[in-house]
């Protein structure tokens, strides 16, 4: 069969906490049957949020050059496109806005990264429970902001504290957040790296990729990869649990345009 889907998700050694260069996924992608990769490393900022976790803003043409090395290594095998994971917290969408002017992306994934000291510095006053409200309300925040095609592992959150992440306490504000989310068009990411992390489910849990379905909210698969052999990891279970809930199409960016791809013969087309 054709290769029809693409890694969605996946870094560079320039954020400081991945291996391997993009040529080396795309050798993975191959392998898995893939028609393509985009790569995804997280965005450089002008003020210090973050930097042991992304690459330096000194850094960014050479992060589109690694990129423009893997698209010639794998041409005509392996579609190769460019992107960026985004950080998104209140105050940084004036920031955003001029950072992705400057190159042709393909795919801009939007995170809230909650568990990070700056972020935690800011807004966490020691009350679990809020703030996991809060990560849900900045979230939808993300998708209102339309700076973004996807937003990546929504309950990222439930790995700060796992032993106190009980969603039904919150659950509300999860399905007002959905609500805000599906009026804006945005997608939302299968992440599938959550079965290597405490609670060991995808990013997001069932419950939640089911309110997704009910609302229309179209789905990316992605597995976060930081090592080459992540690459696809578990693309057949993250498959079969979106047709399970109900979705029938995954979906890819290419020129920050959607597009769909039957679940079925996506999951066939997997190597």
């Amino acid at each position: 069969m054709e290769p029809i889907l693409y890694e969605t998700h996946m870094h560079t050694p320039l954020c400081k906490h991945a291996s391997g260069r993009p040529e080396e996924y795309a050798a993975v992608a191959h392998k898995r049957g893939l028609k393509g990769i985009t790569v995804t490393c997280h965005n450089p900022v002008d003020n210090g949020w973050a930097t042991r976790y992304r690459m330096g803003l000194g850094e960014f043409d050479k992060y589109v050059v690694m990129v423009e090395h893997a698209q010639e290594m794998w041409a005509h095998k392996i579609d190769v496109r460019l992107g960026l994971e985004s950080d998104y917290y209140p105050g940084a969408e004036a920031w955003l806005t001029k950072l992705h002017q400057r190159a042709d992306f393909h795919y801009i994934l939007g995170s809230v990264h909650s568990l990070l000291p700056d972020y935690k510095n800011l807004y966490f006053t020691g009350d679990v429970v809020a703030y996991q409200r809060l990560h849900f309300e900045h979230l939808a925040r993300a998708a209102e902001s339309g700076l973004f095609d996807s937003l990546a592992h929504p309950d990222l959150i439930k790995i700060m504290e796992p032993g106190q992440w009980r969603p039904e306490l919150i659950w509300d504000d999860v399905q007002r957040s959905l609500d805000r989310i599906a009026a804006t068009g945005i997608a939302m990411e299968l992440n599938t790296s959550g079965l290597n992390k405490p609670l060991a489910e995808f990013h997001p849990a069932r419950p939640l990729l089911a309110e997704m379905h009910r609302r229309d909210i179209p789905v990316v698969v992605g597995a976060d990869a930081h090592a080459p052999e992540r690459v696809a990891a578990n693309f057949e279970e993250a498959l079969d649990v979106l047709k399970d809930v109900g979705y029938r199409h995954v979906n890819i960016f290419l020129e920050r345009q959607r597009h769909q791809i039957d679940i079925d013969a996506a999951r066939q087309s997997l190597k």
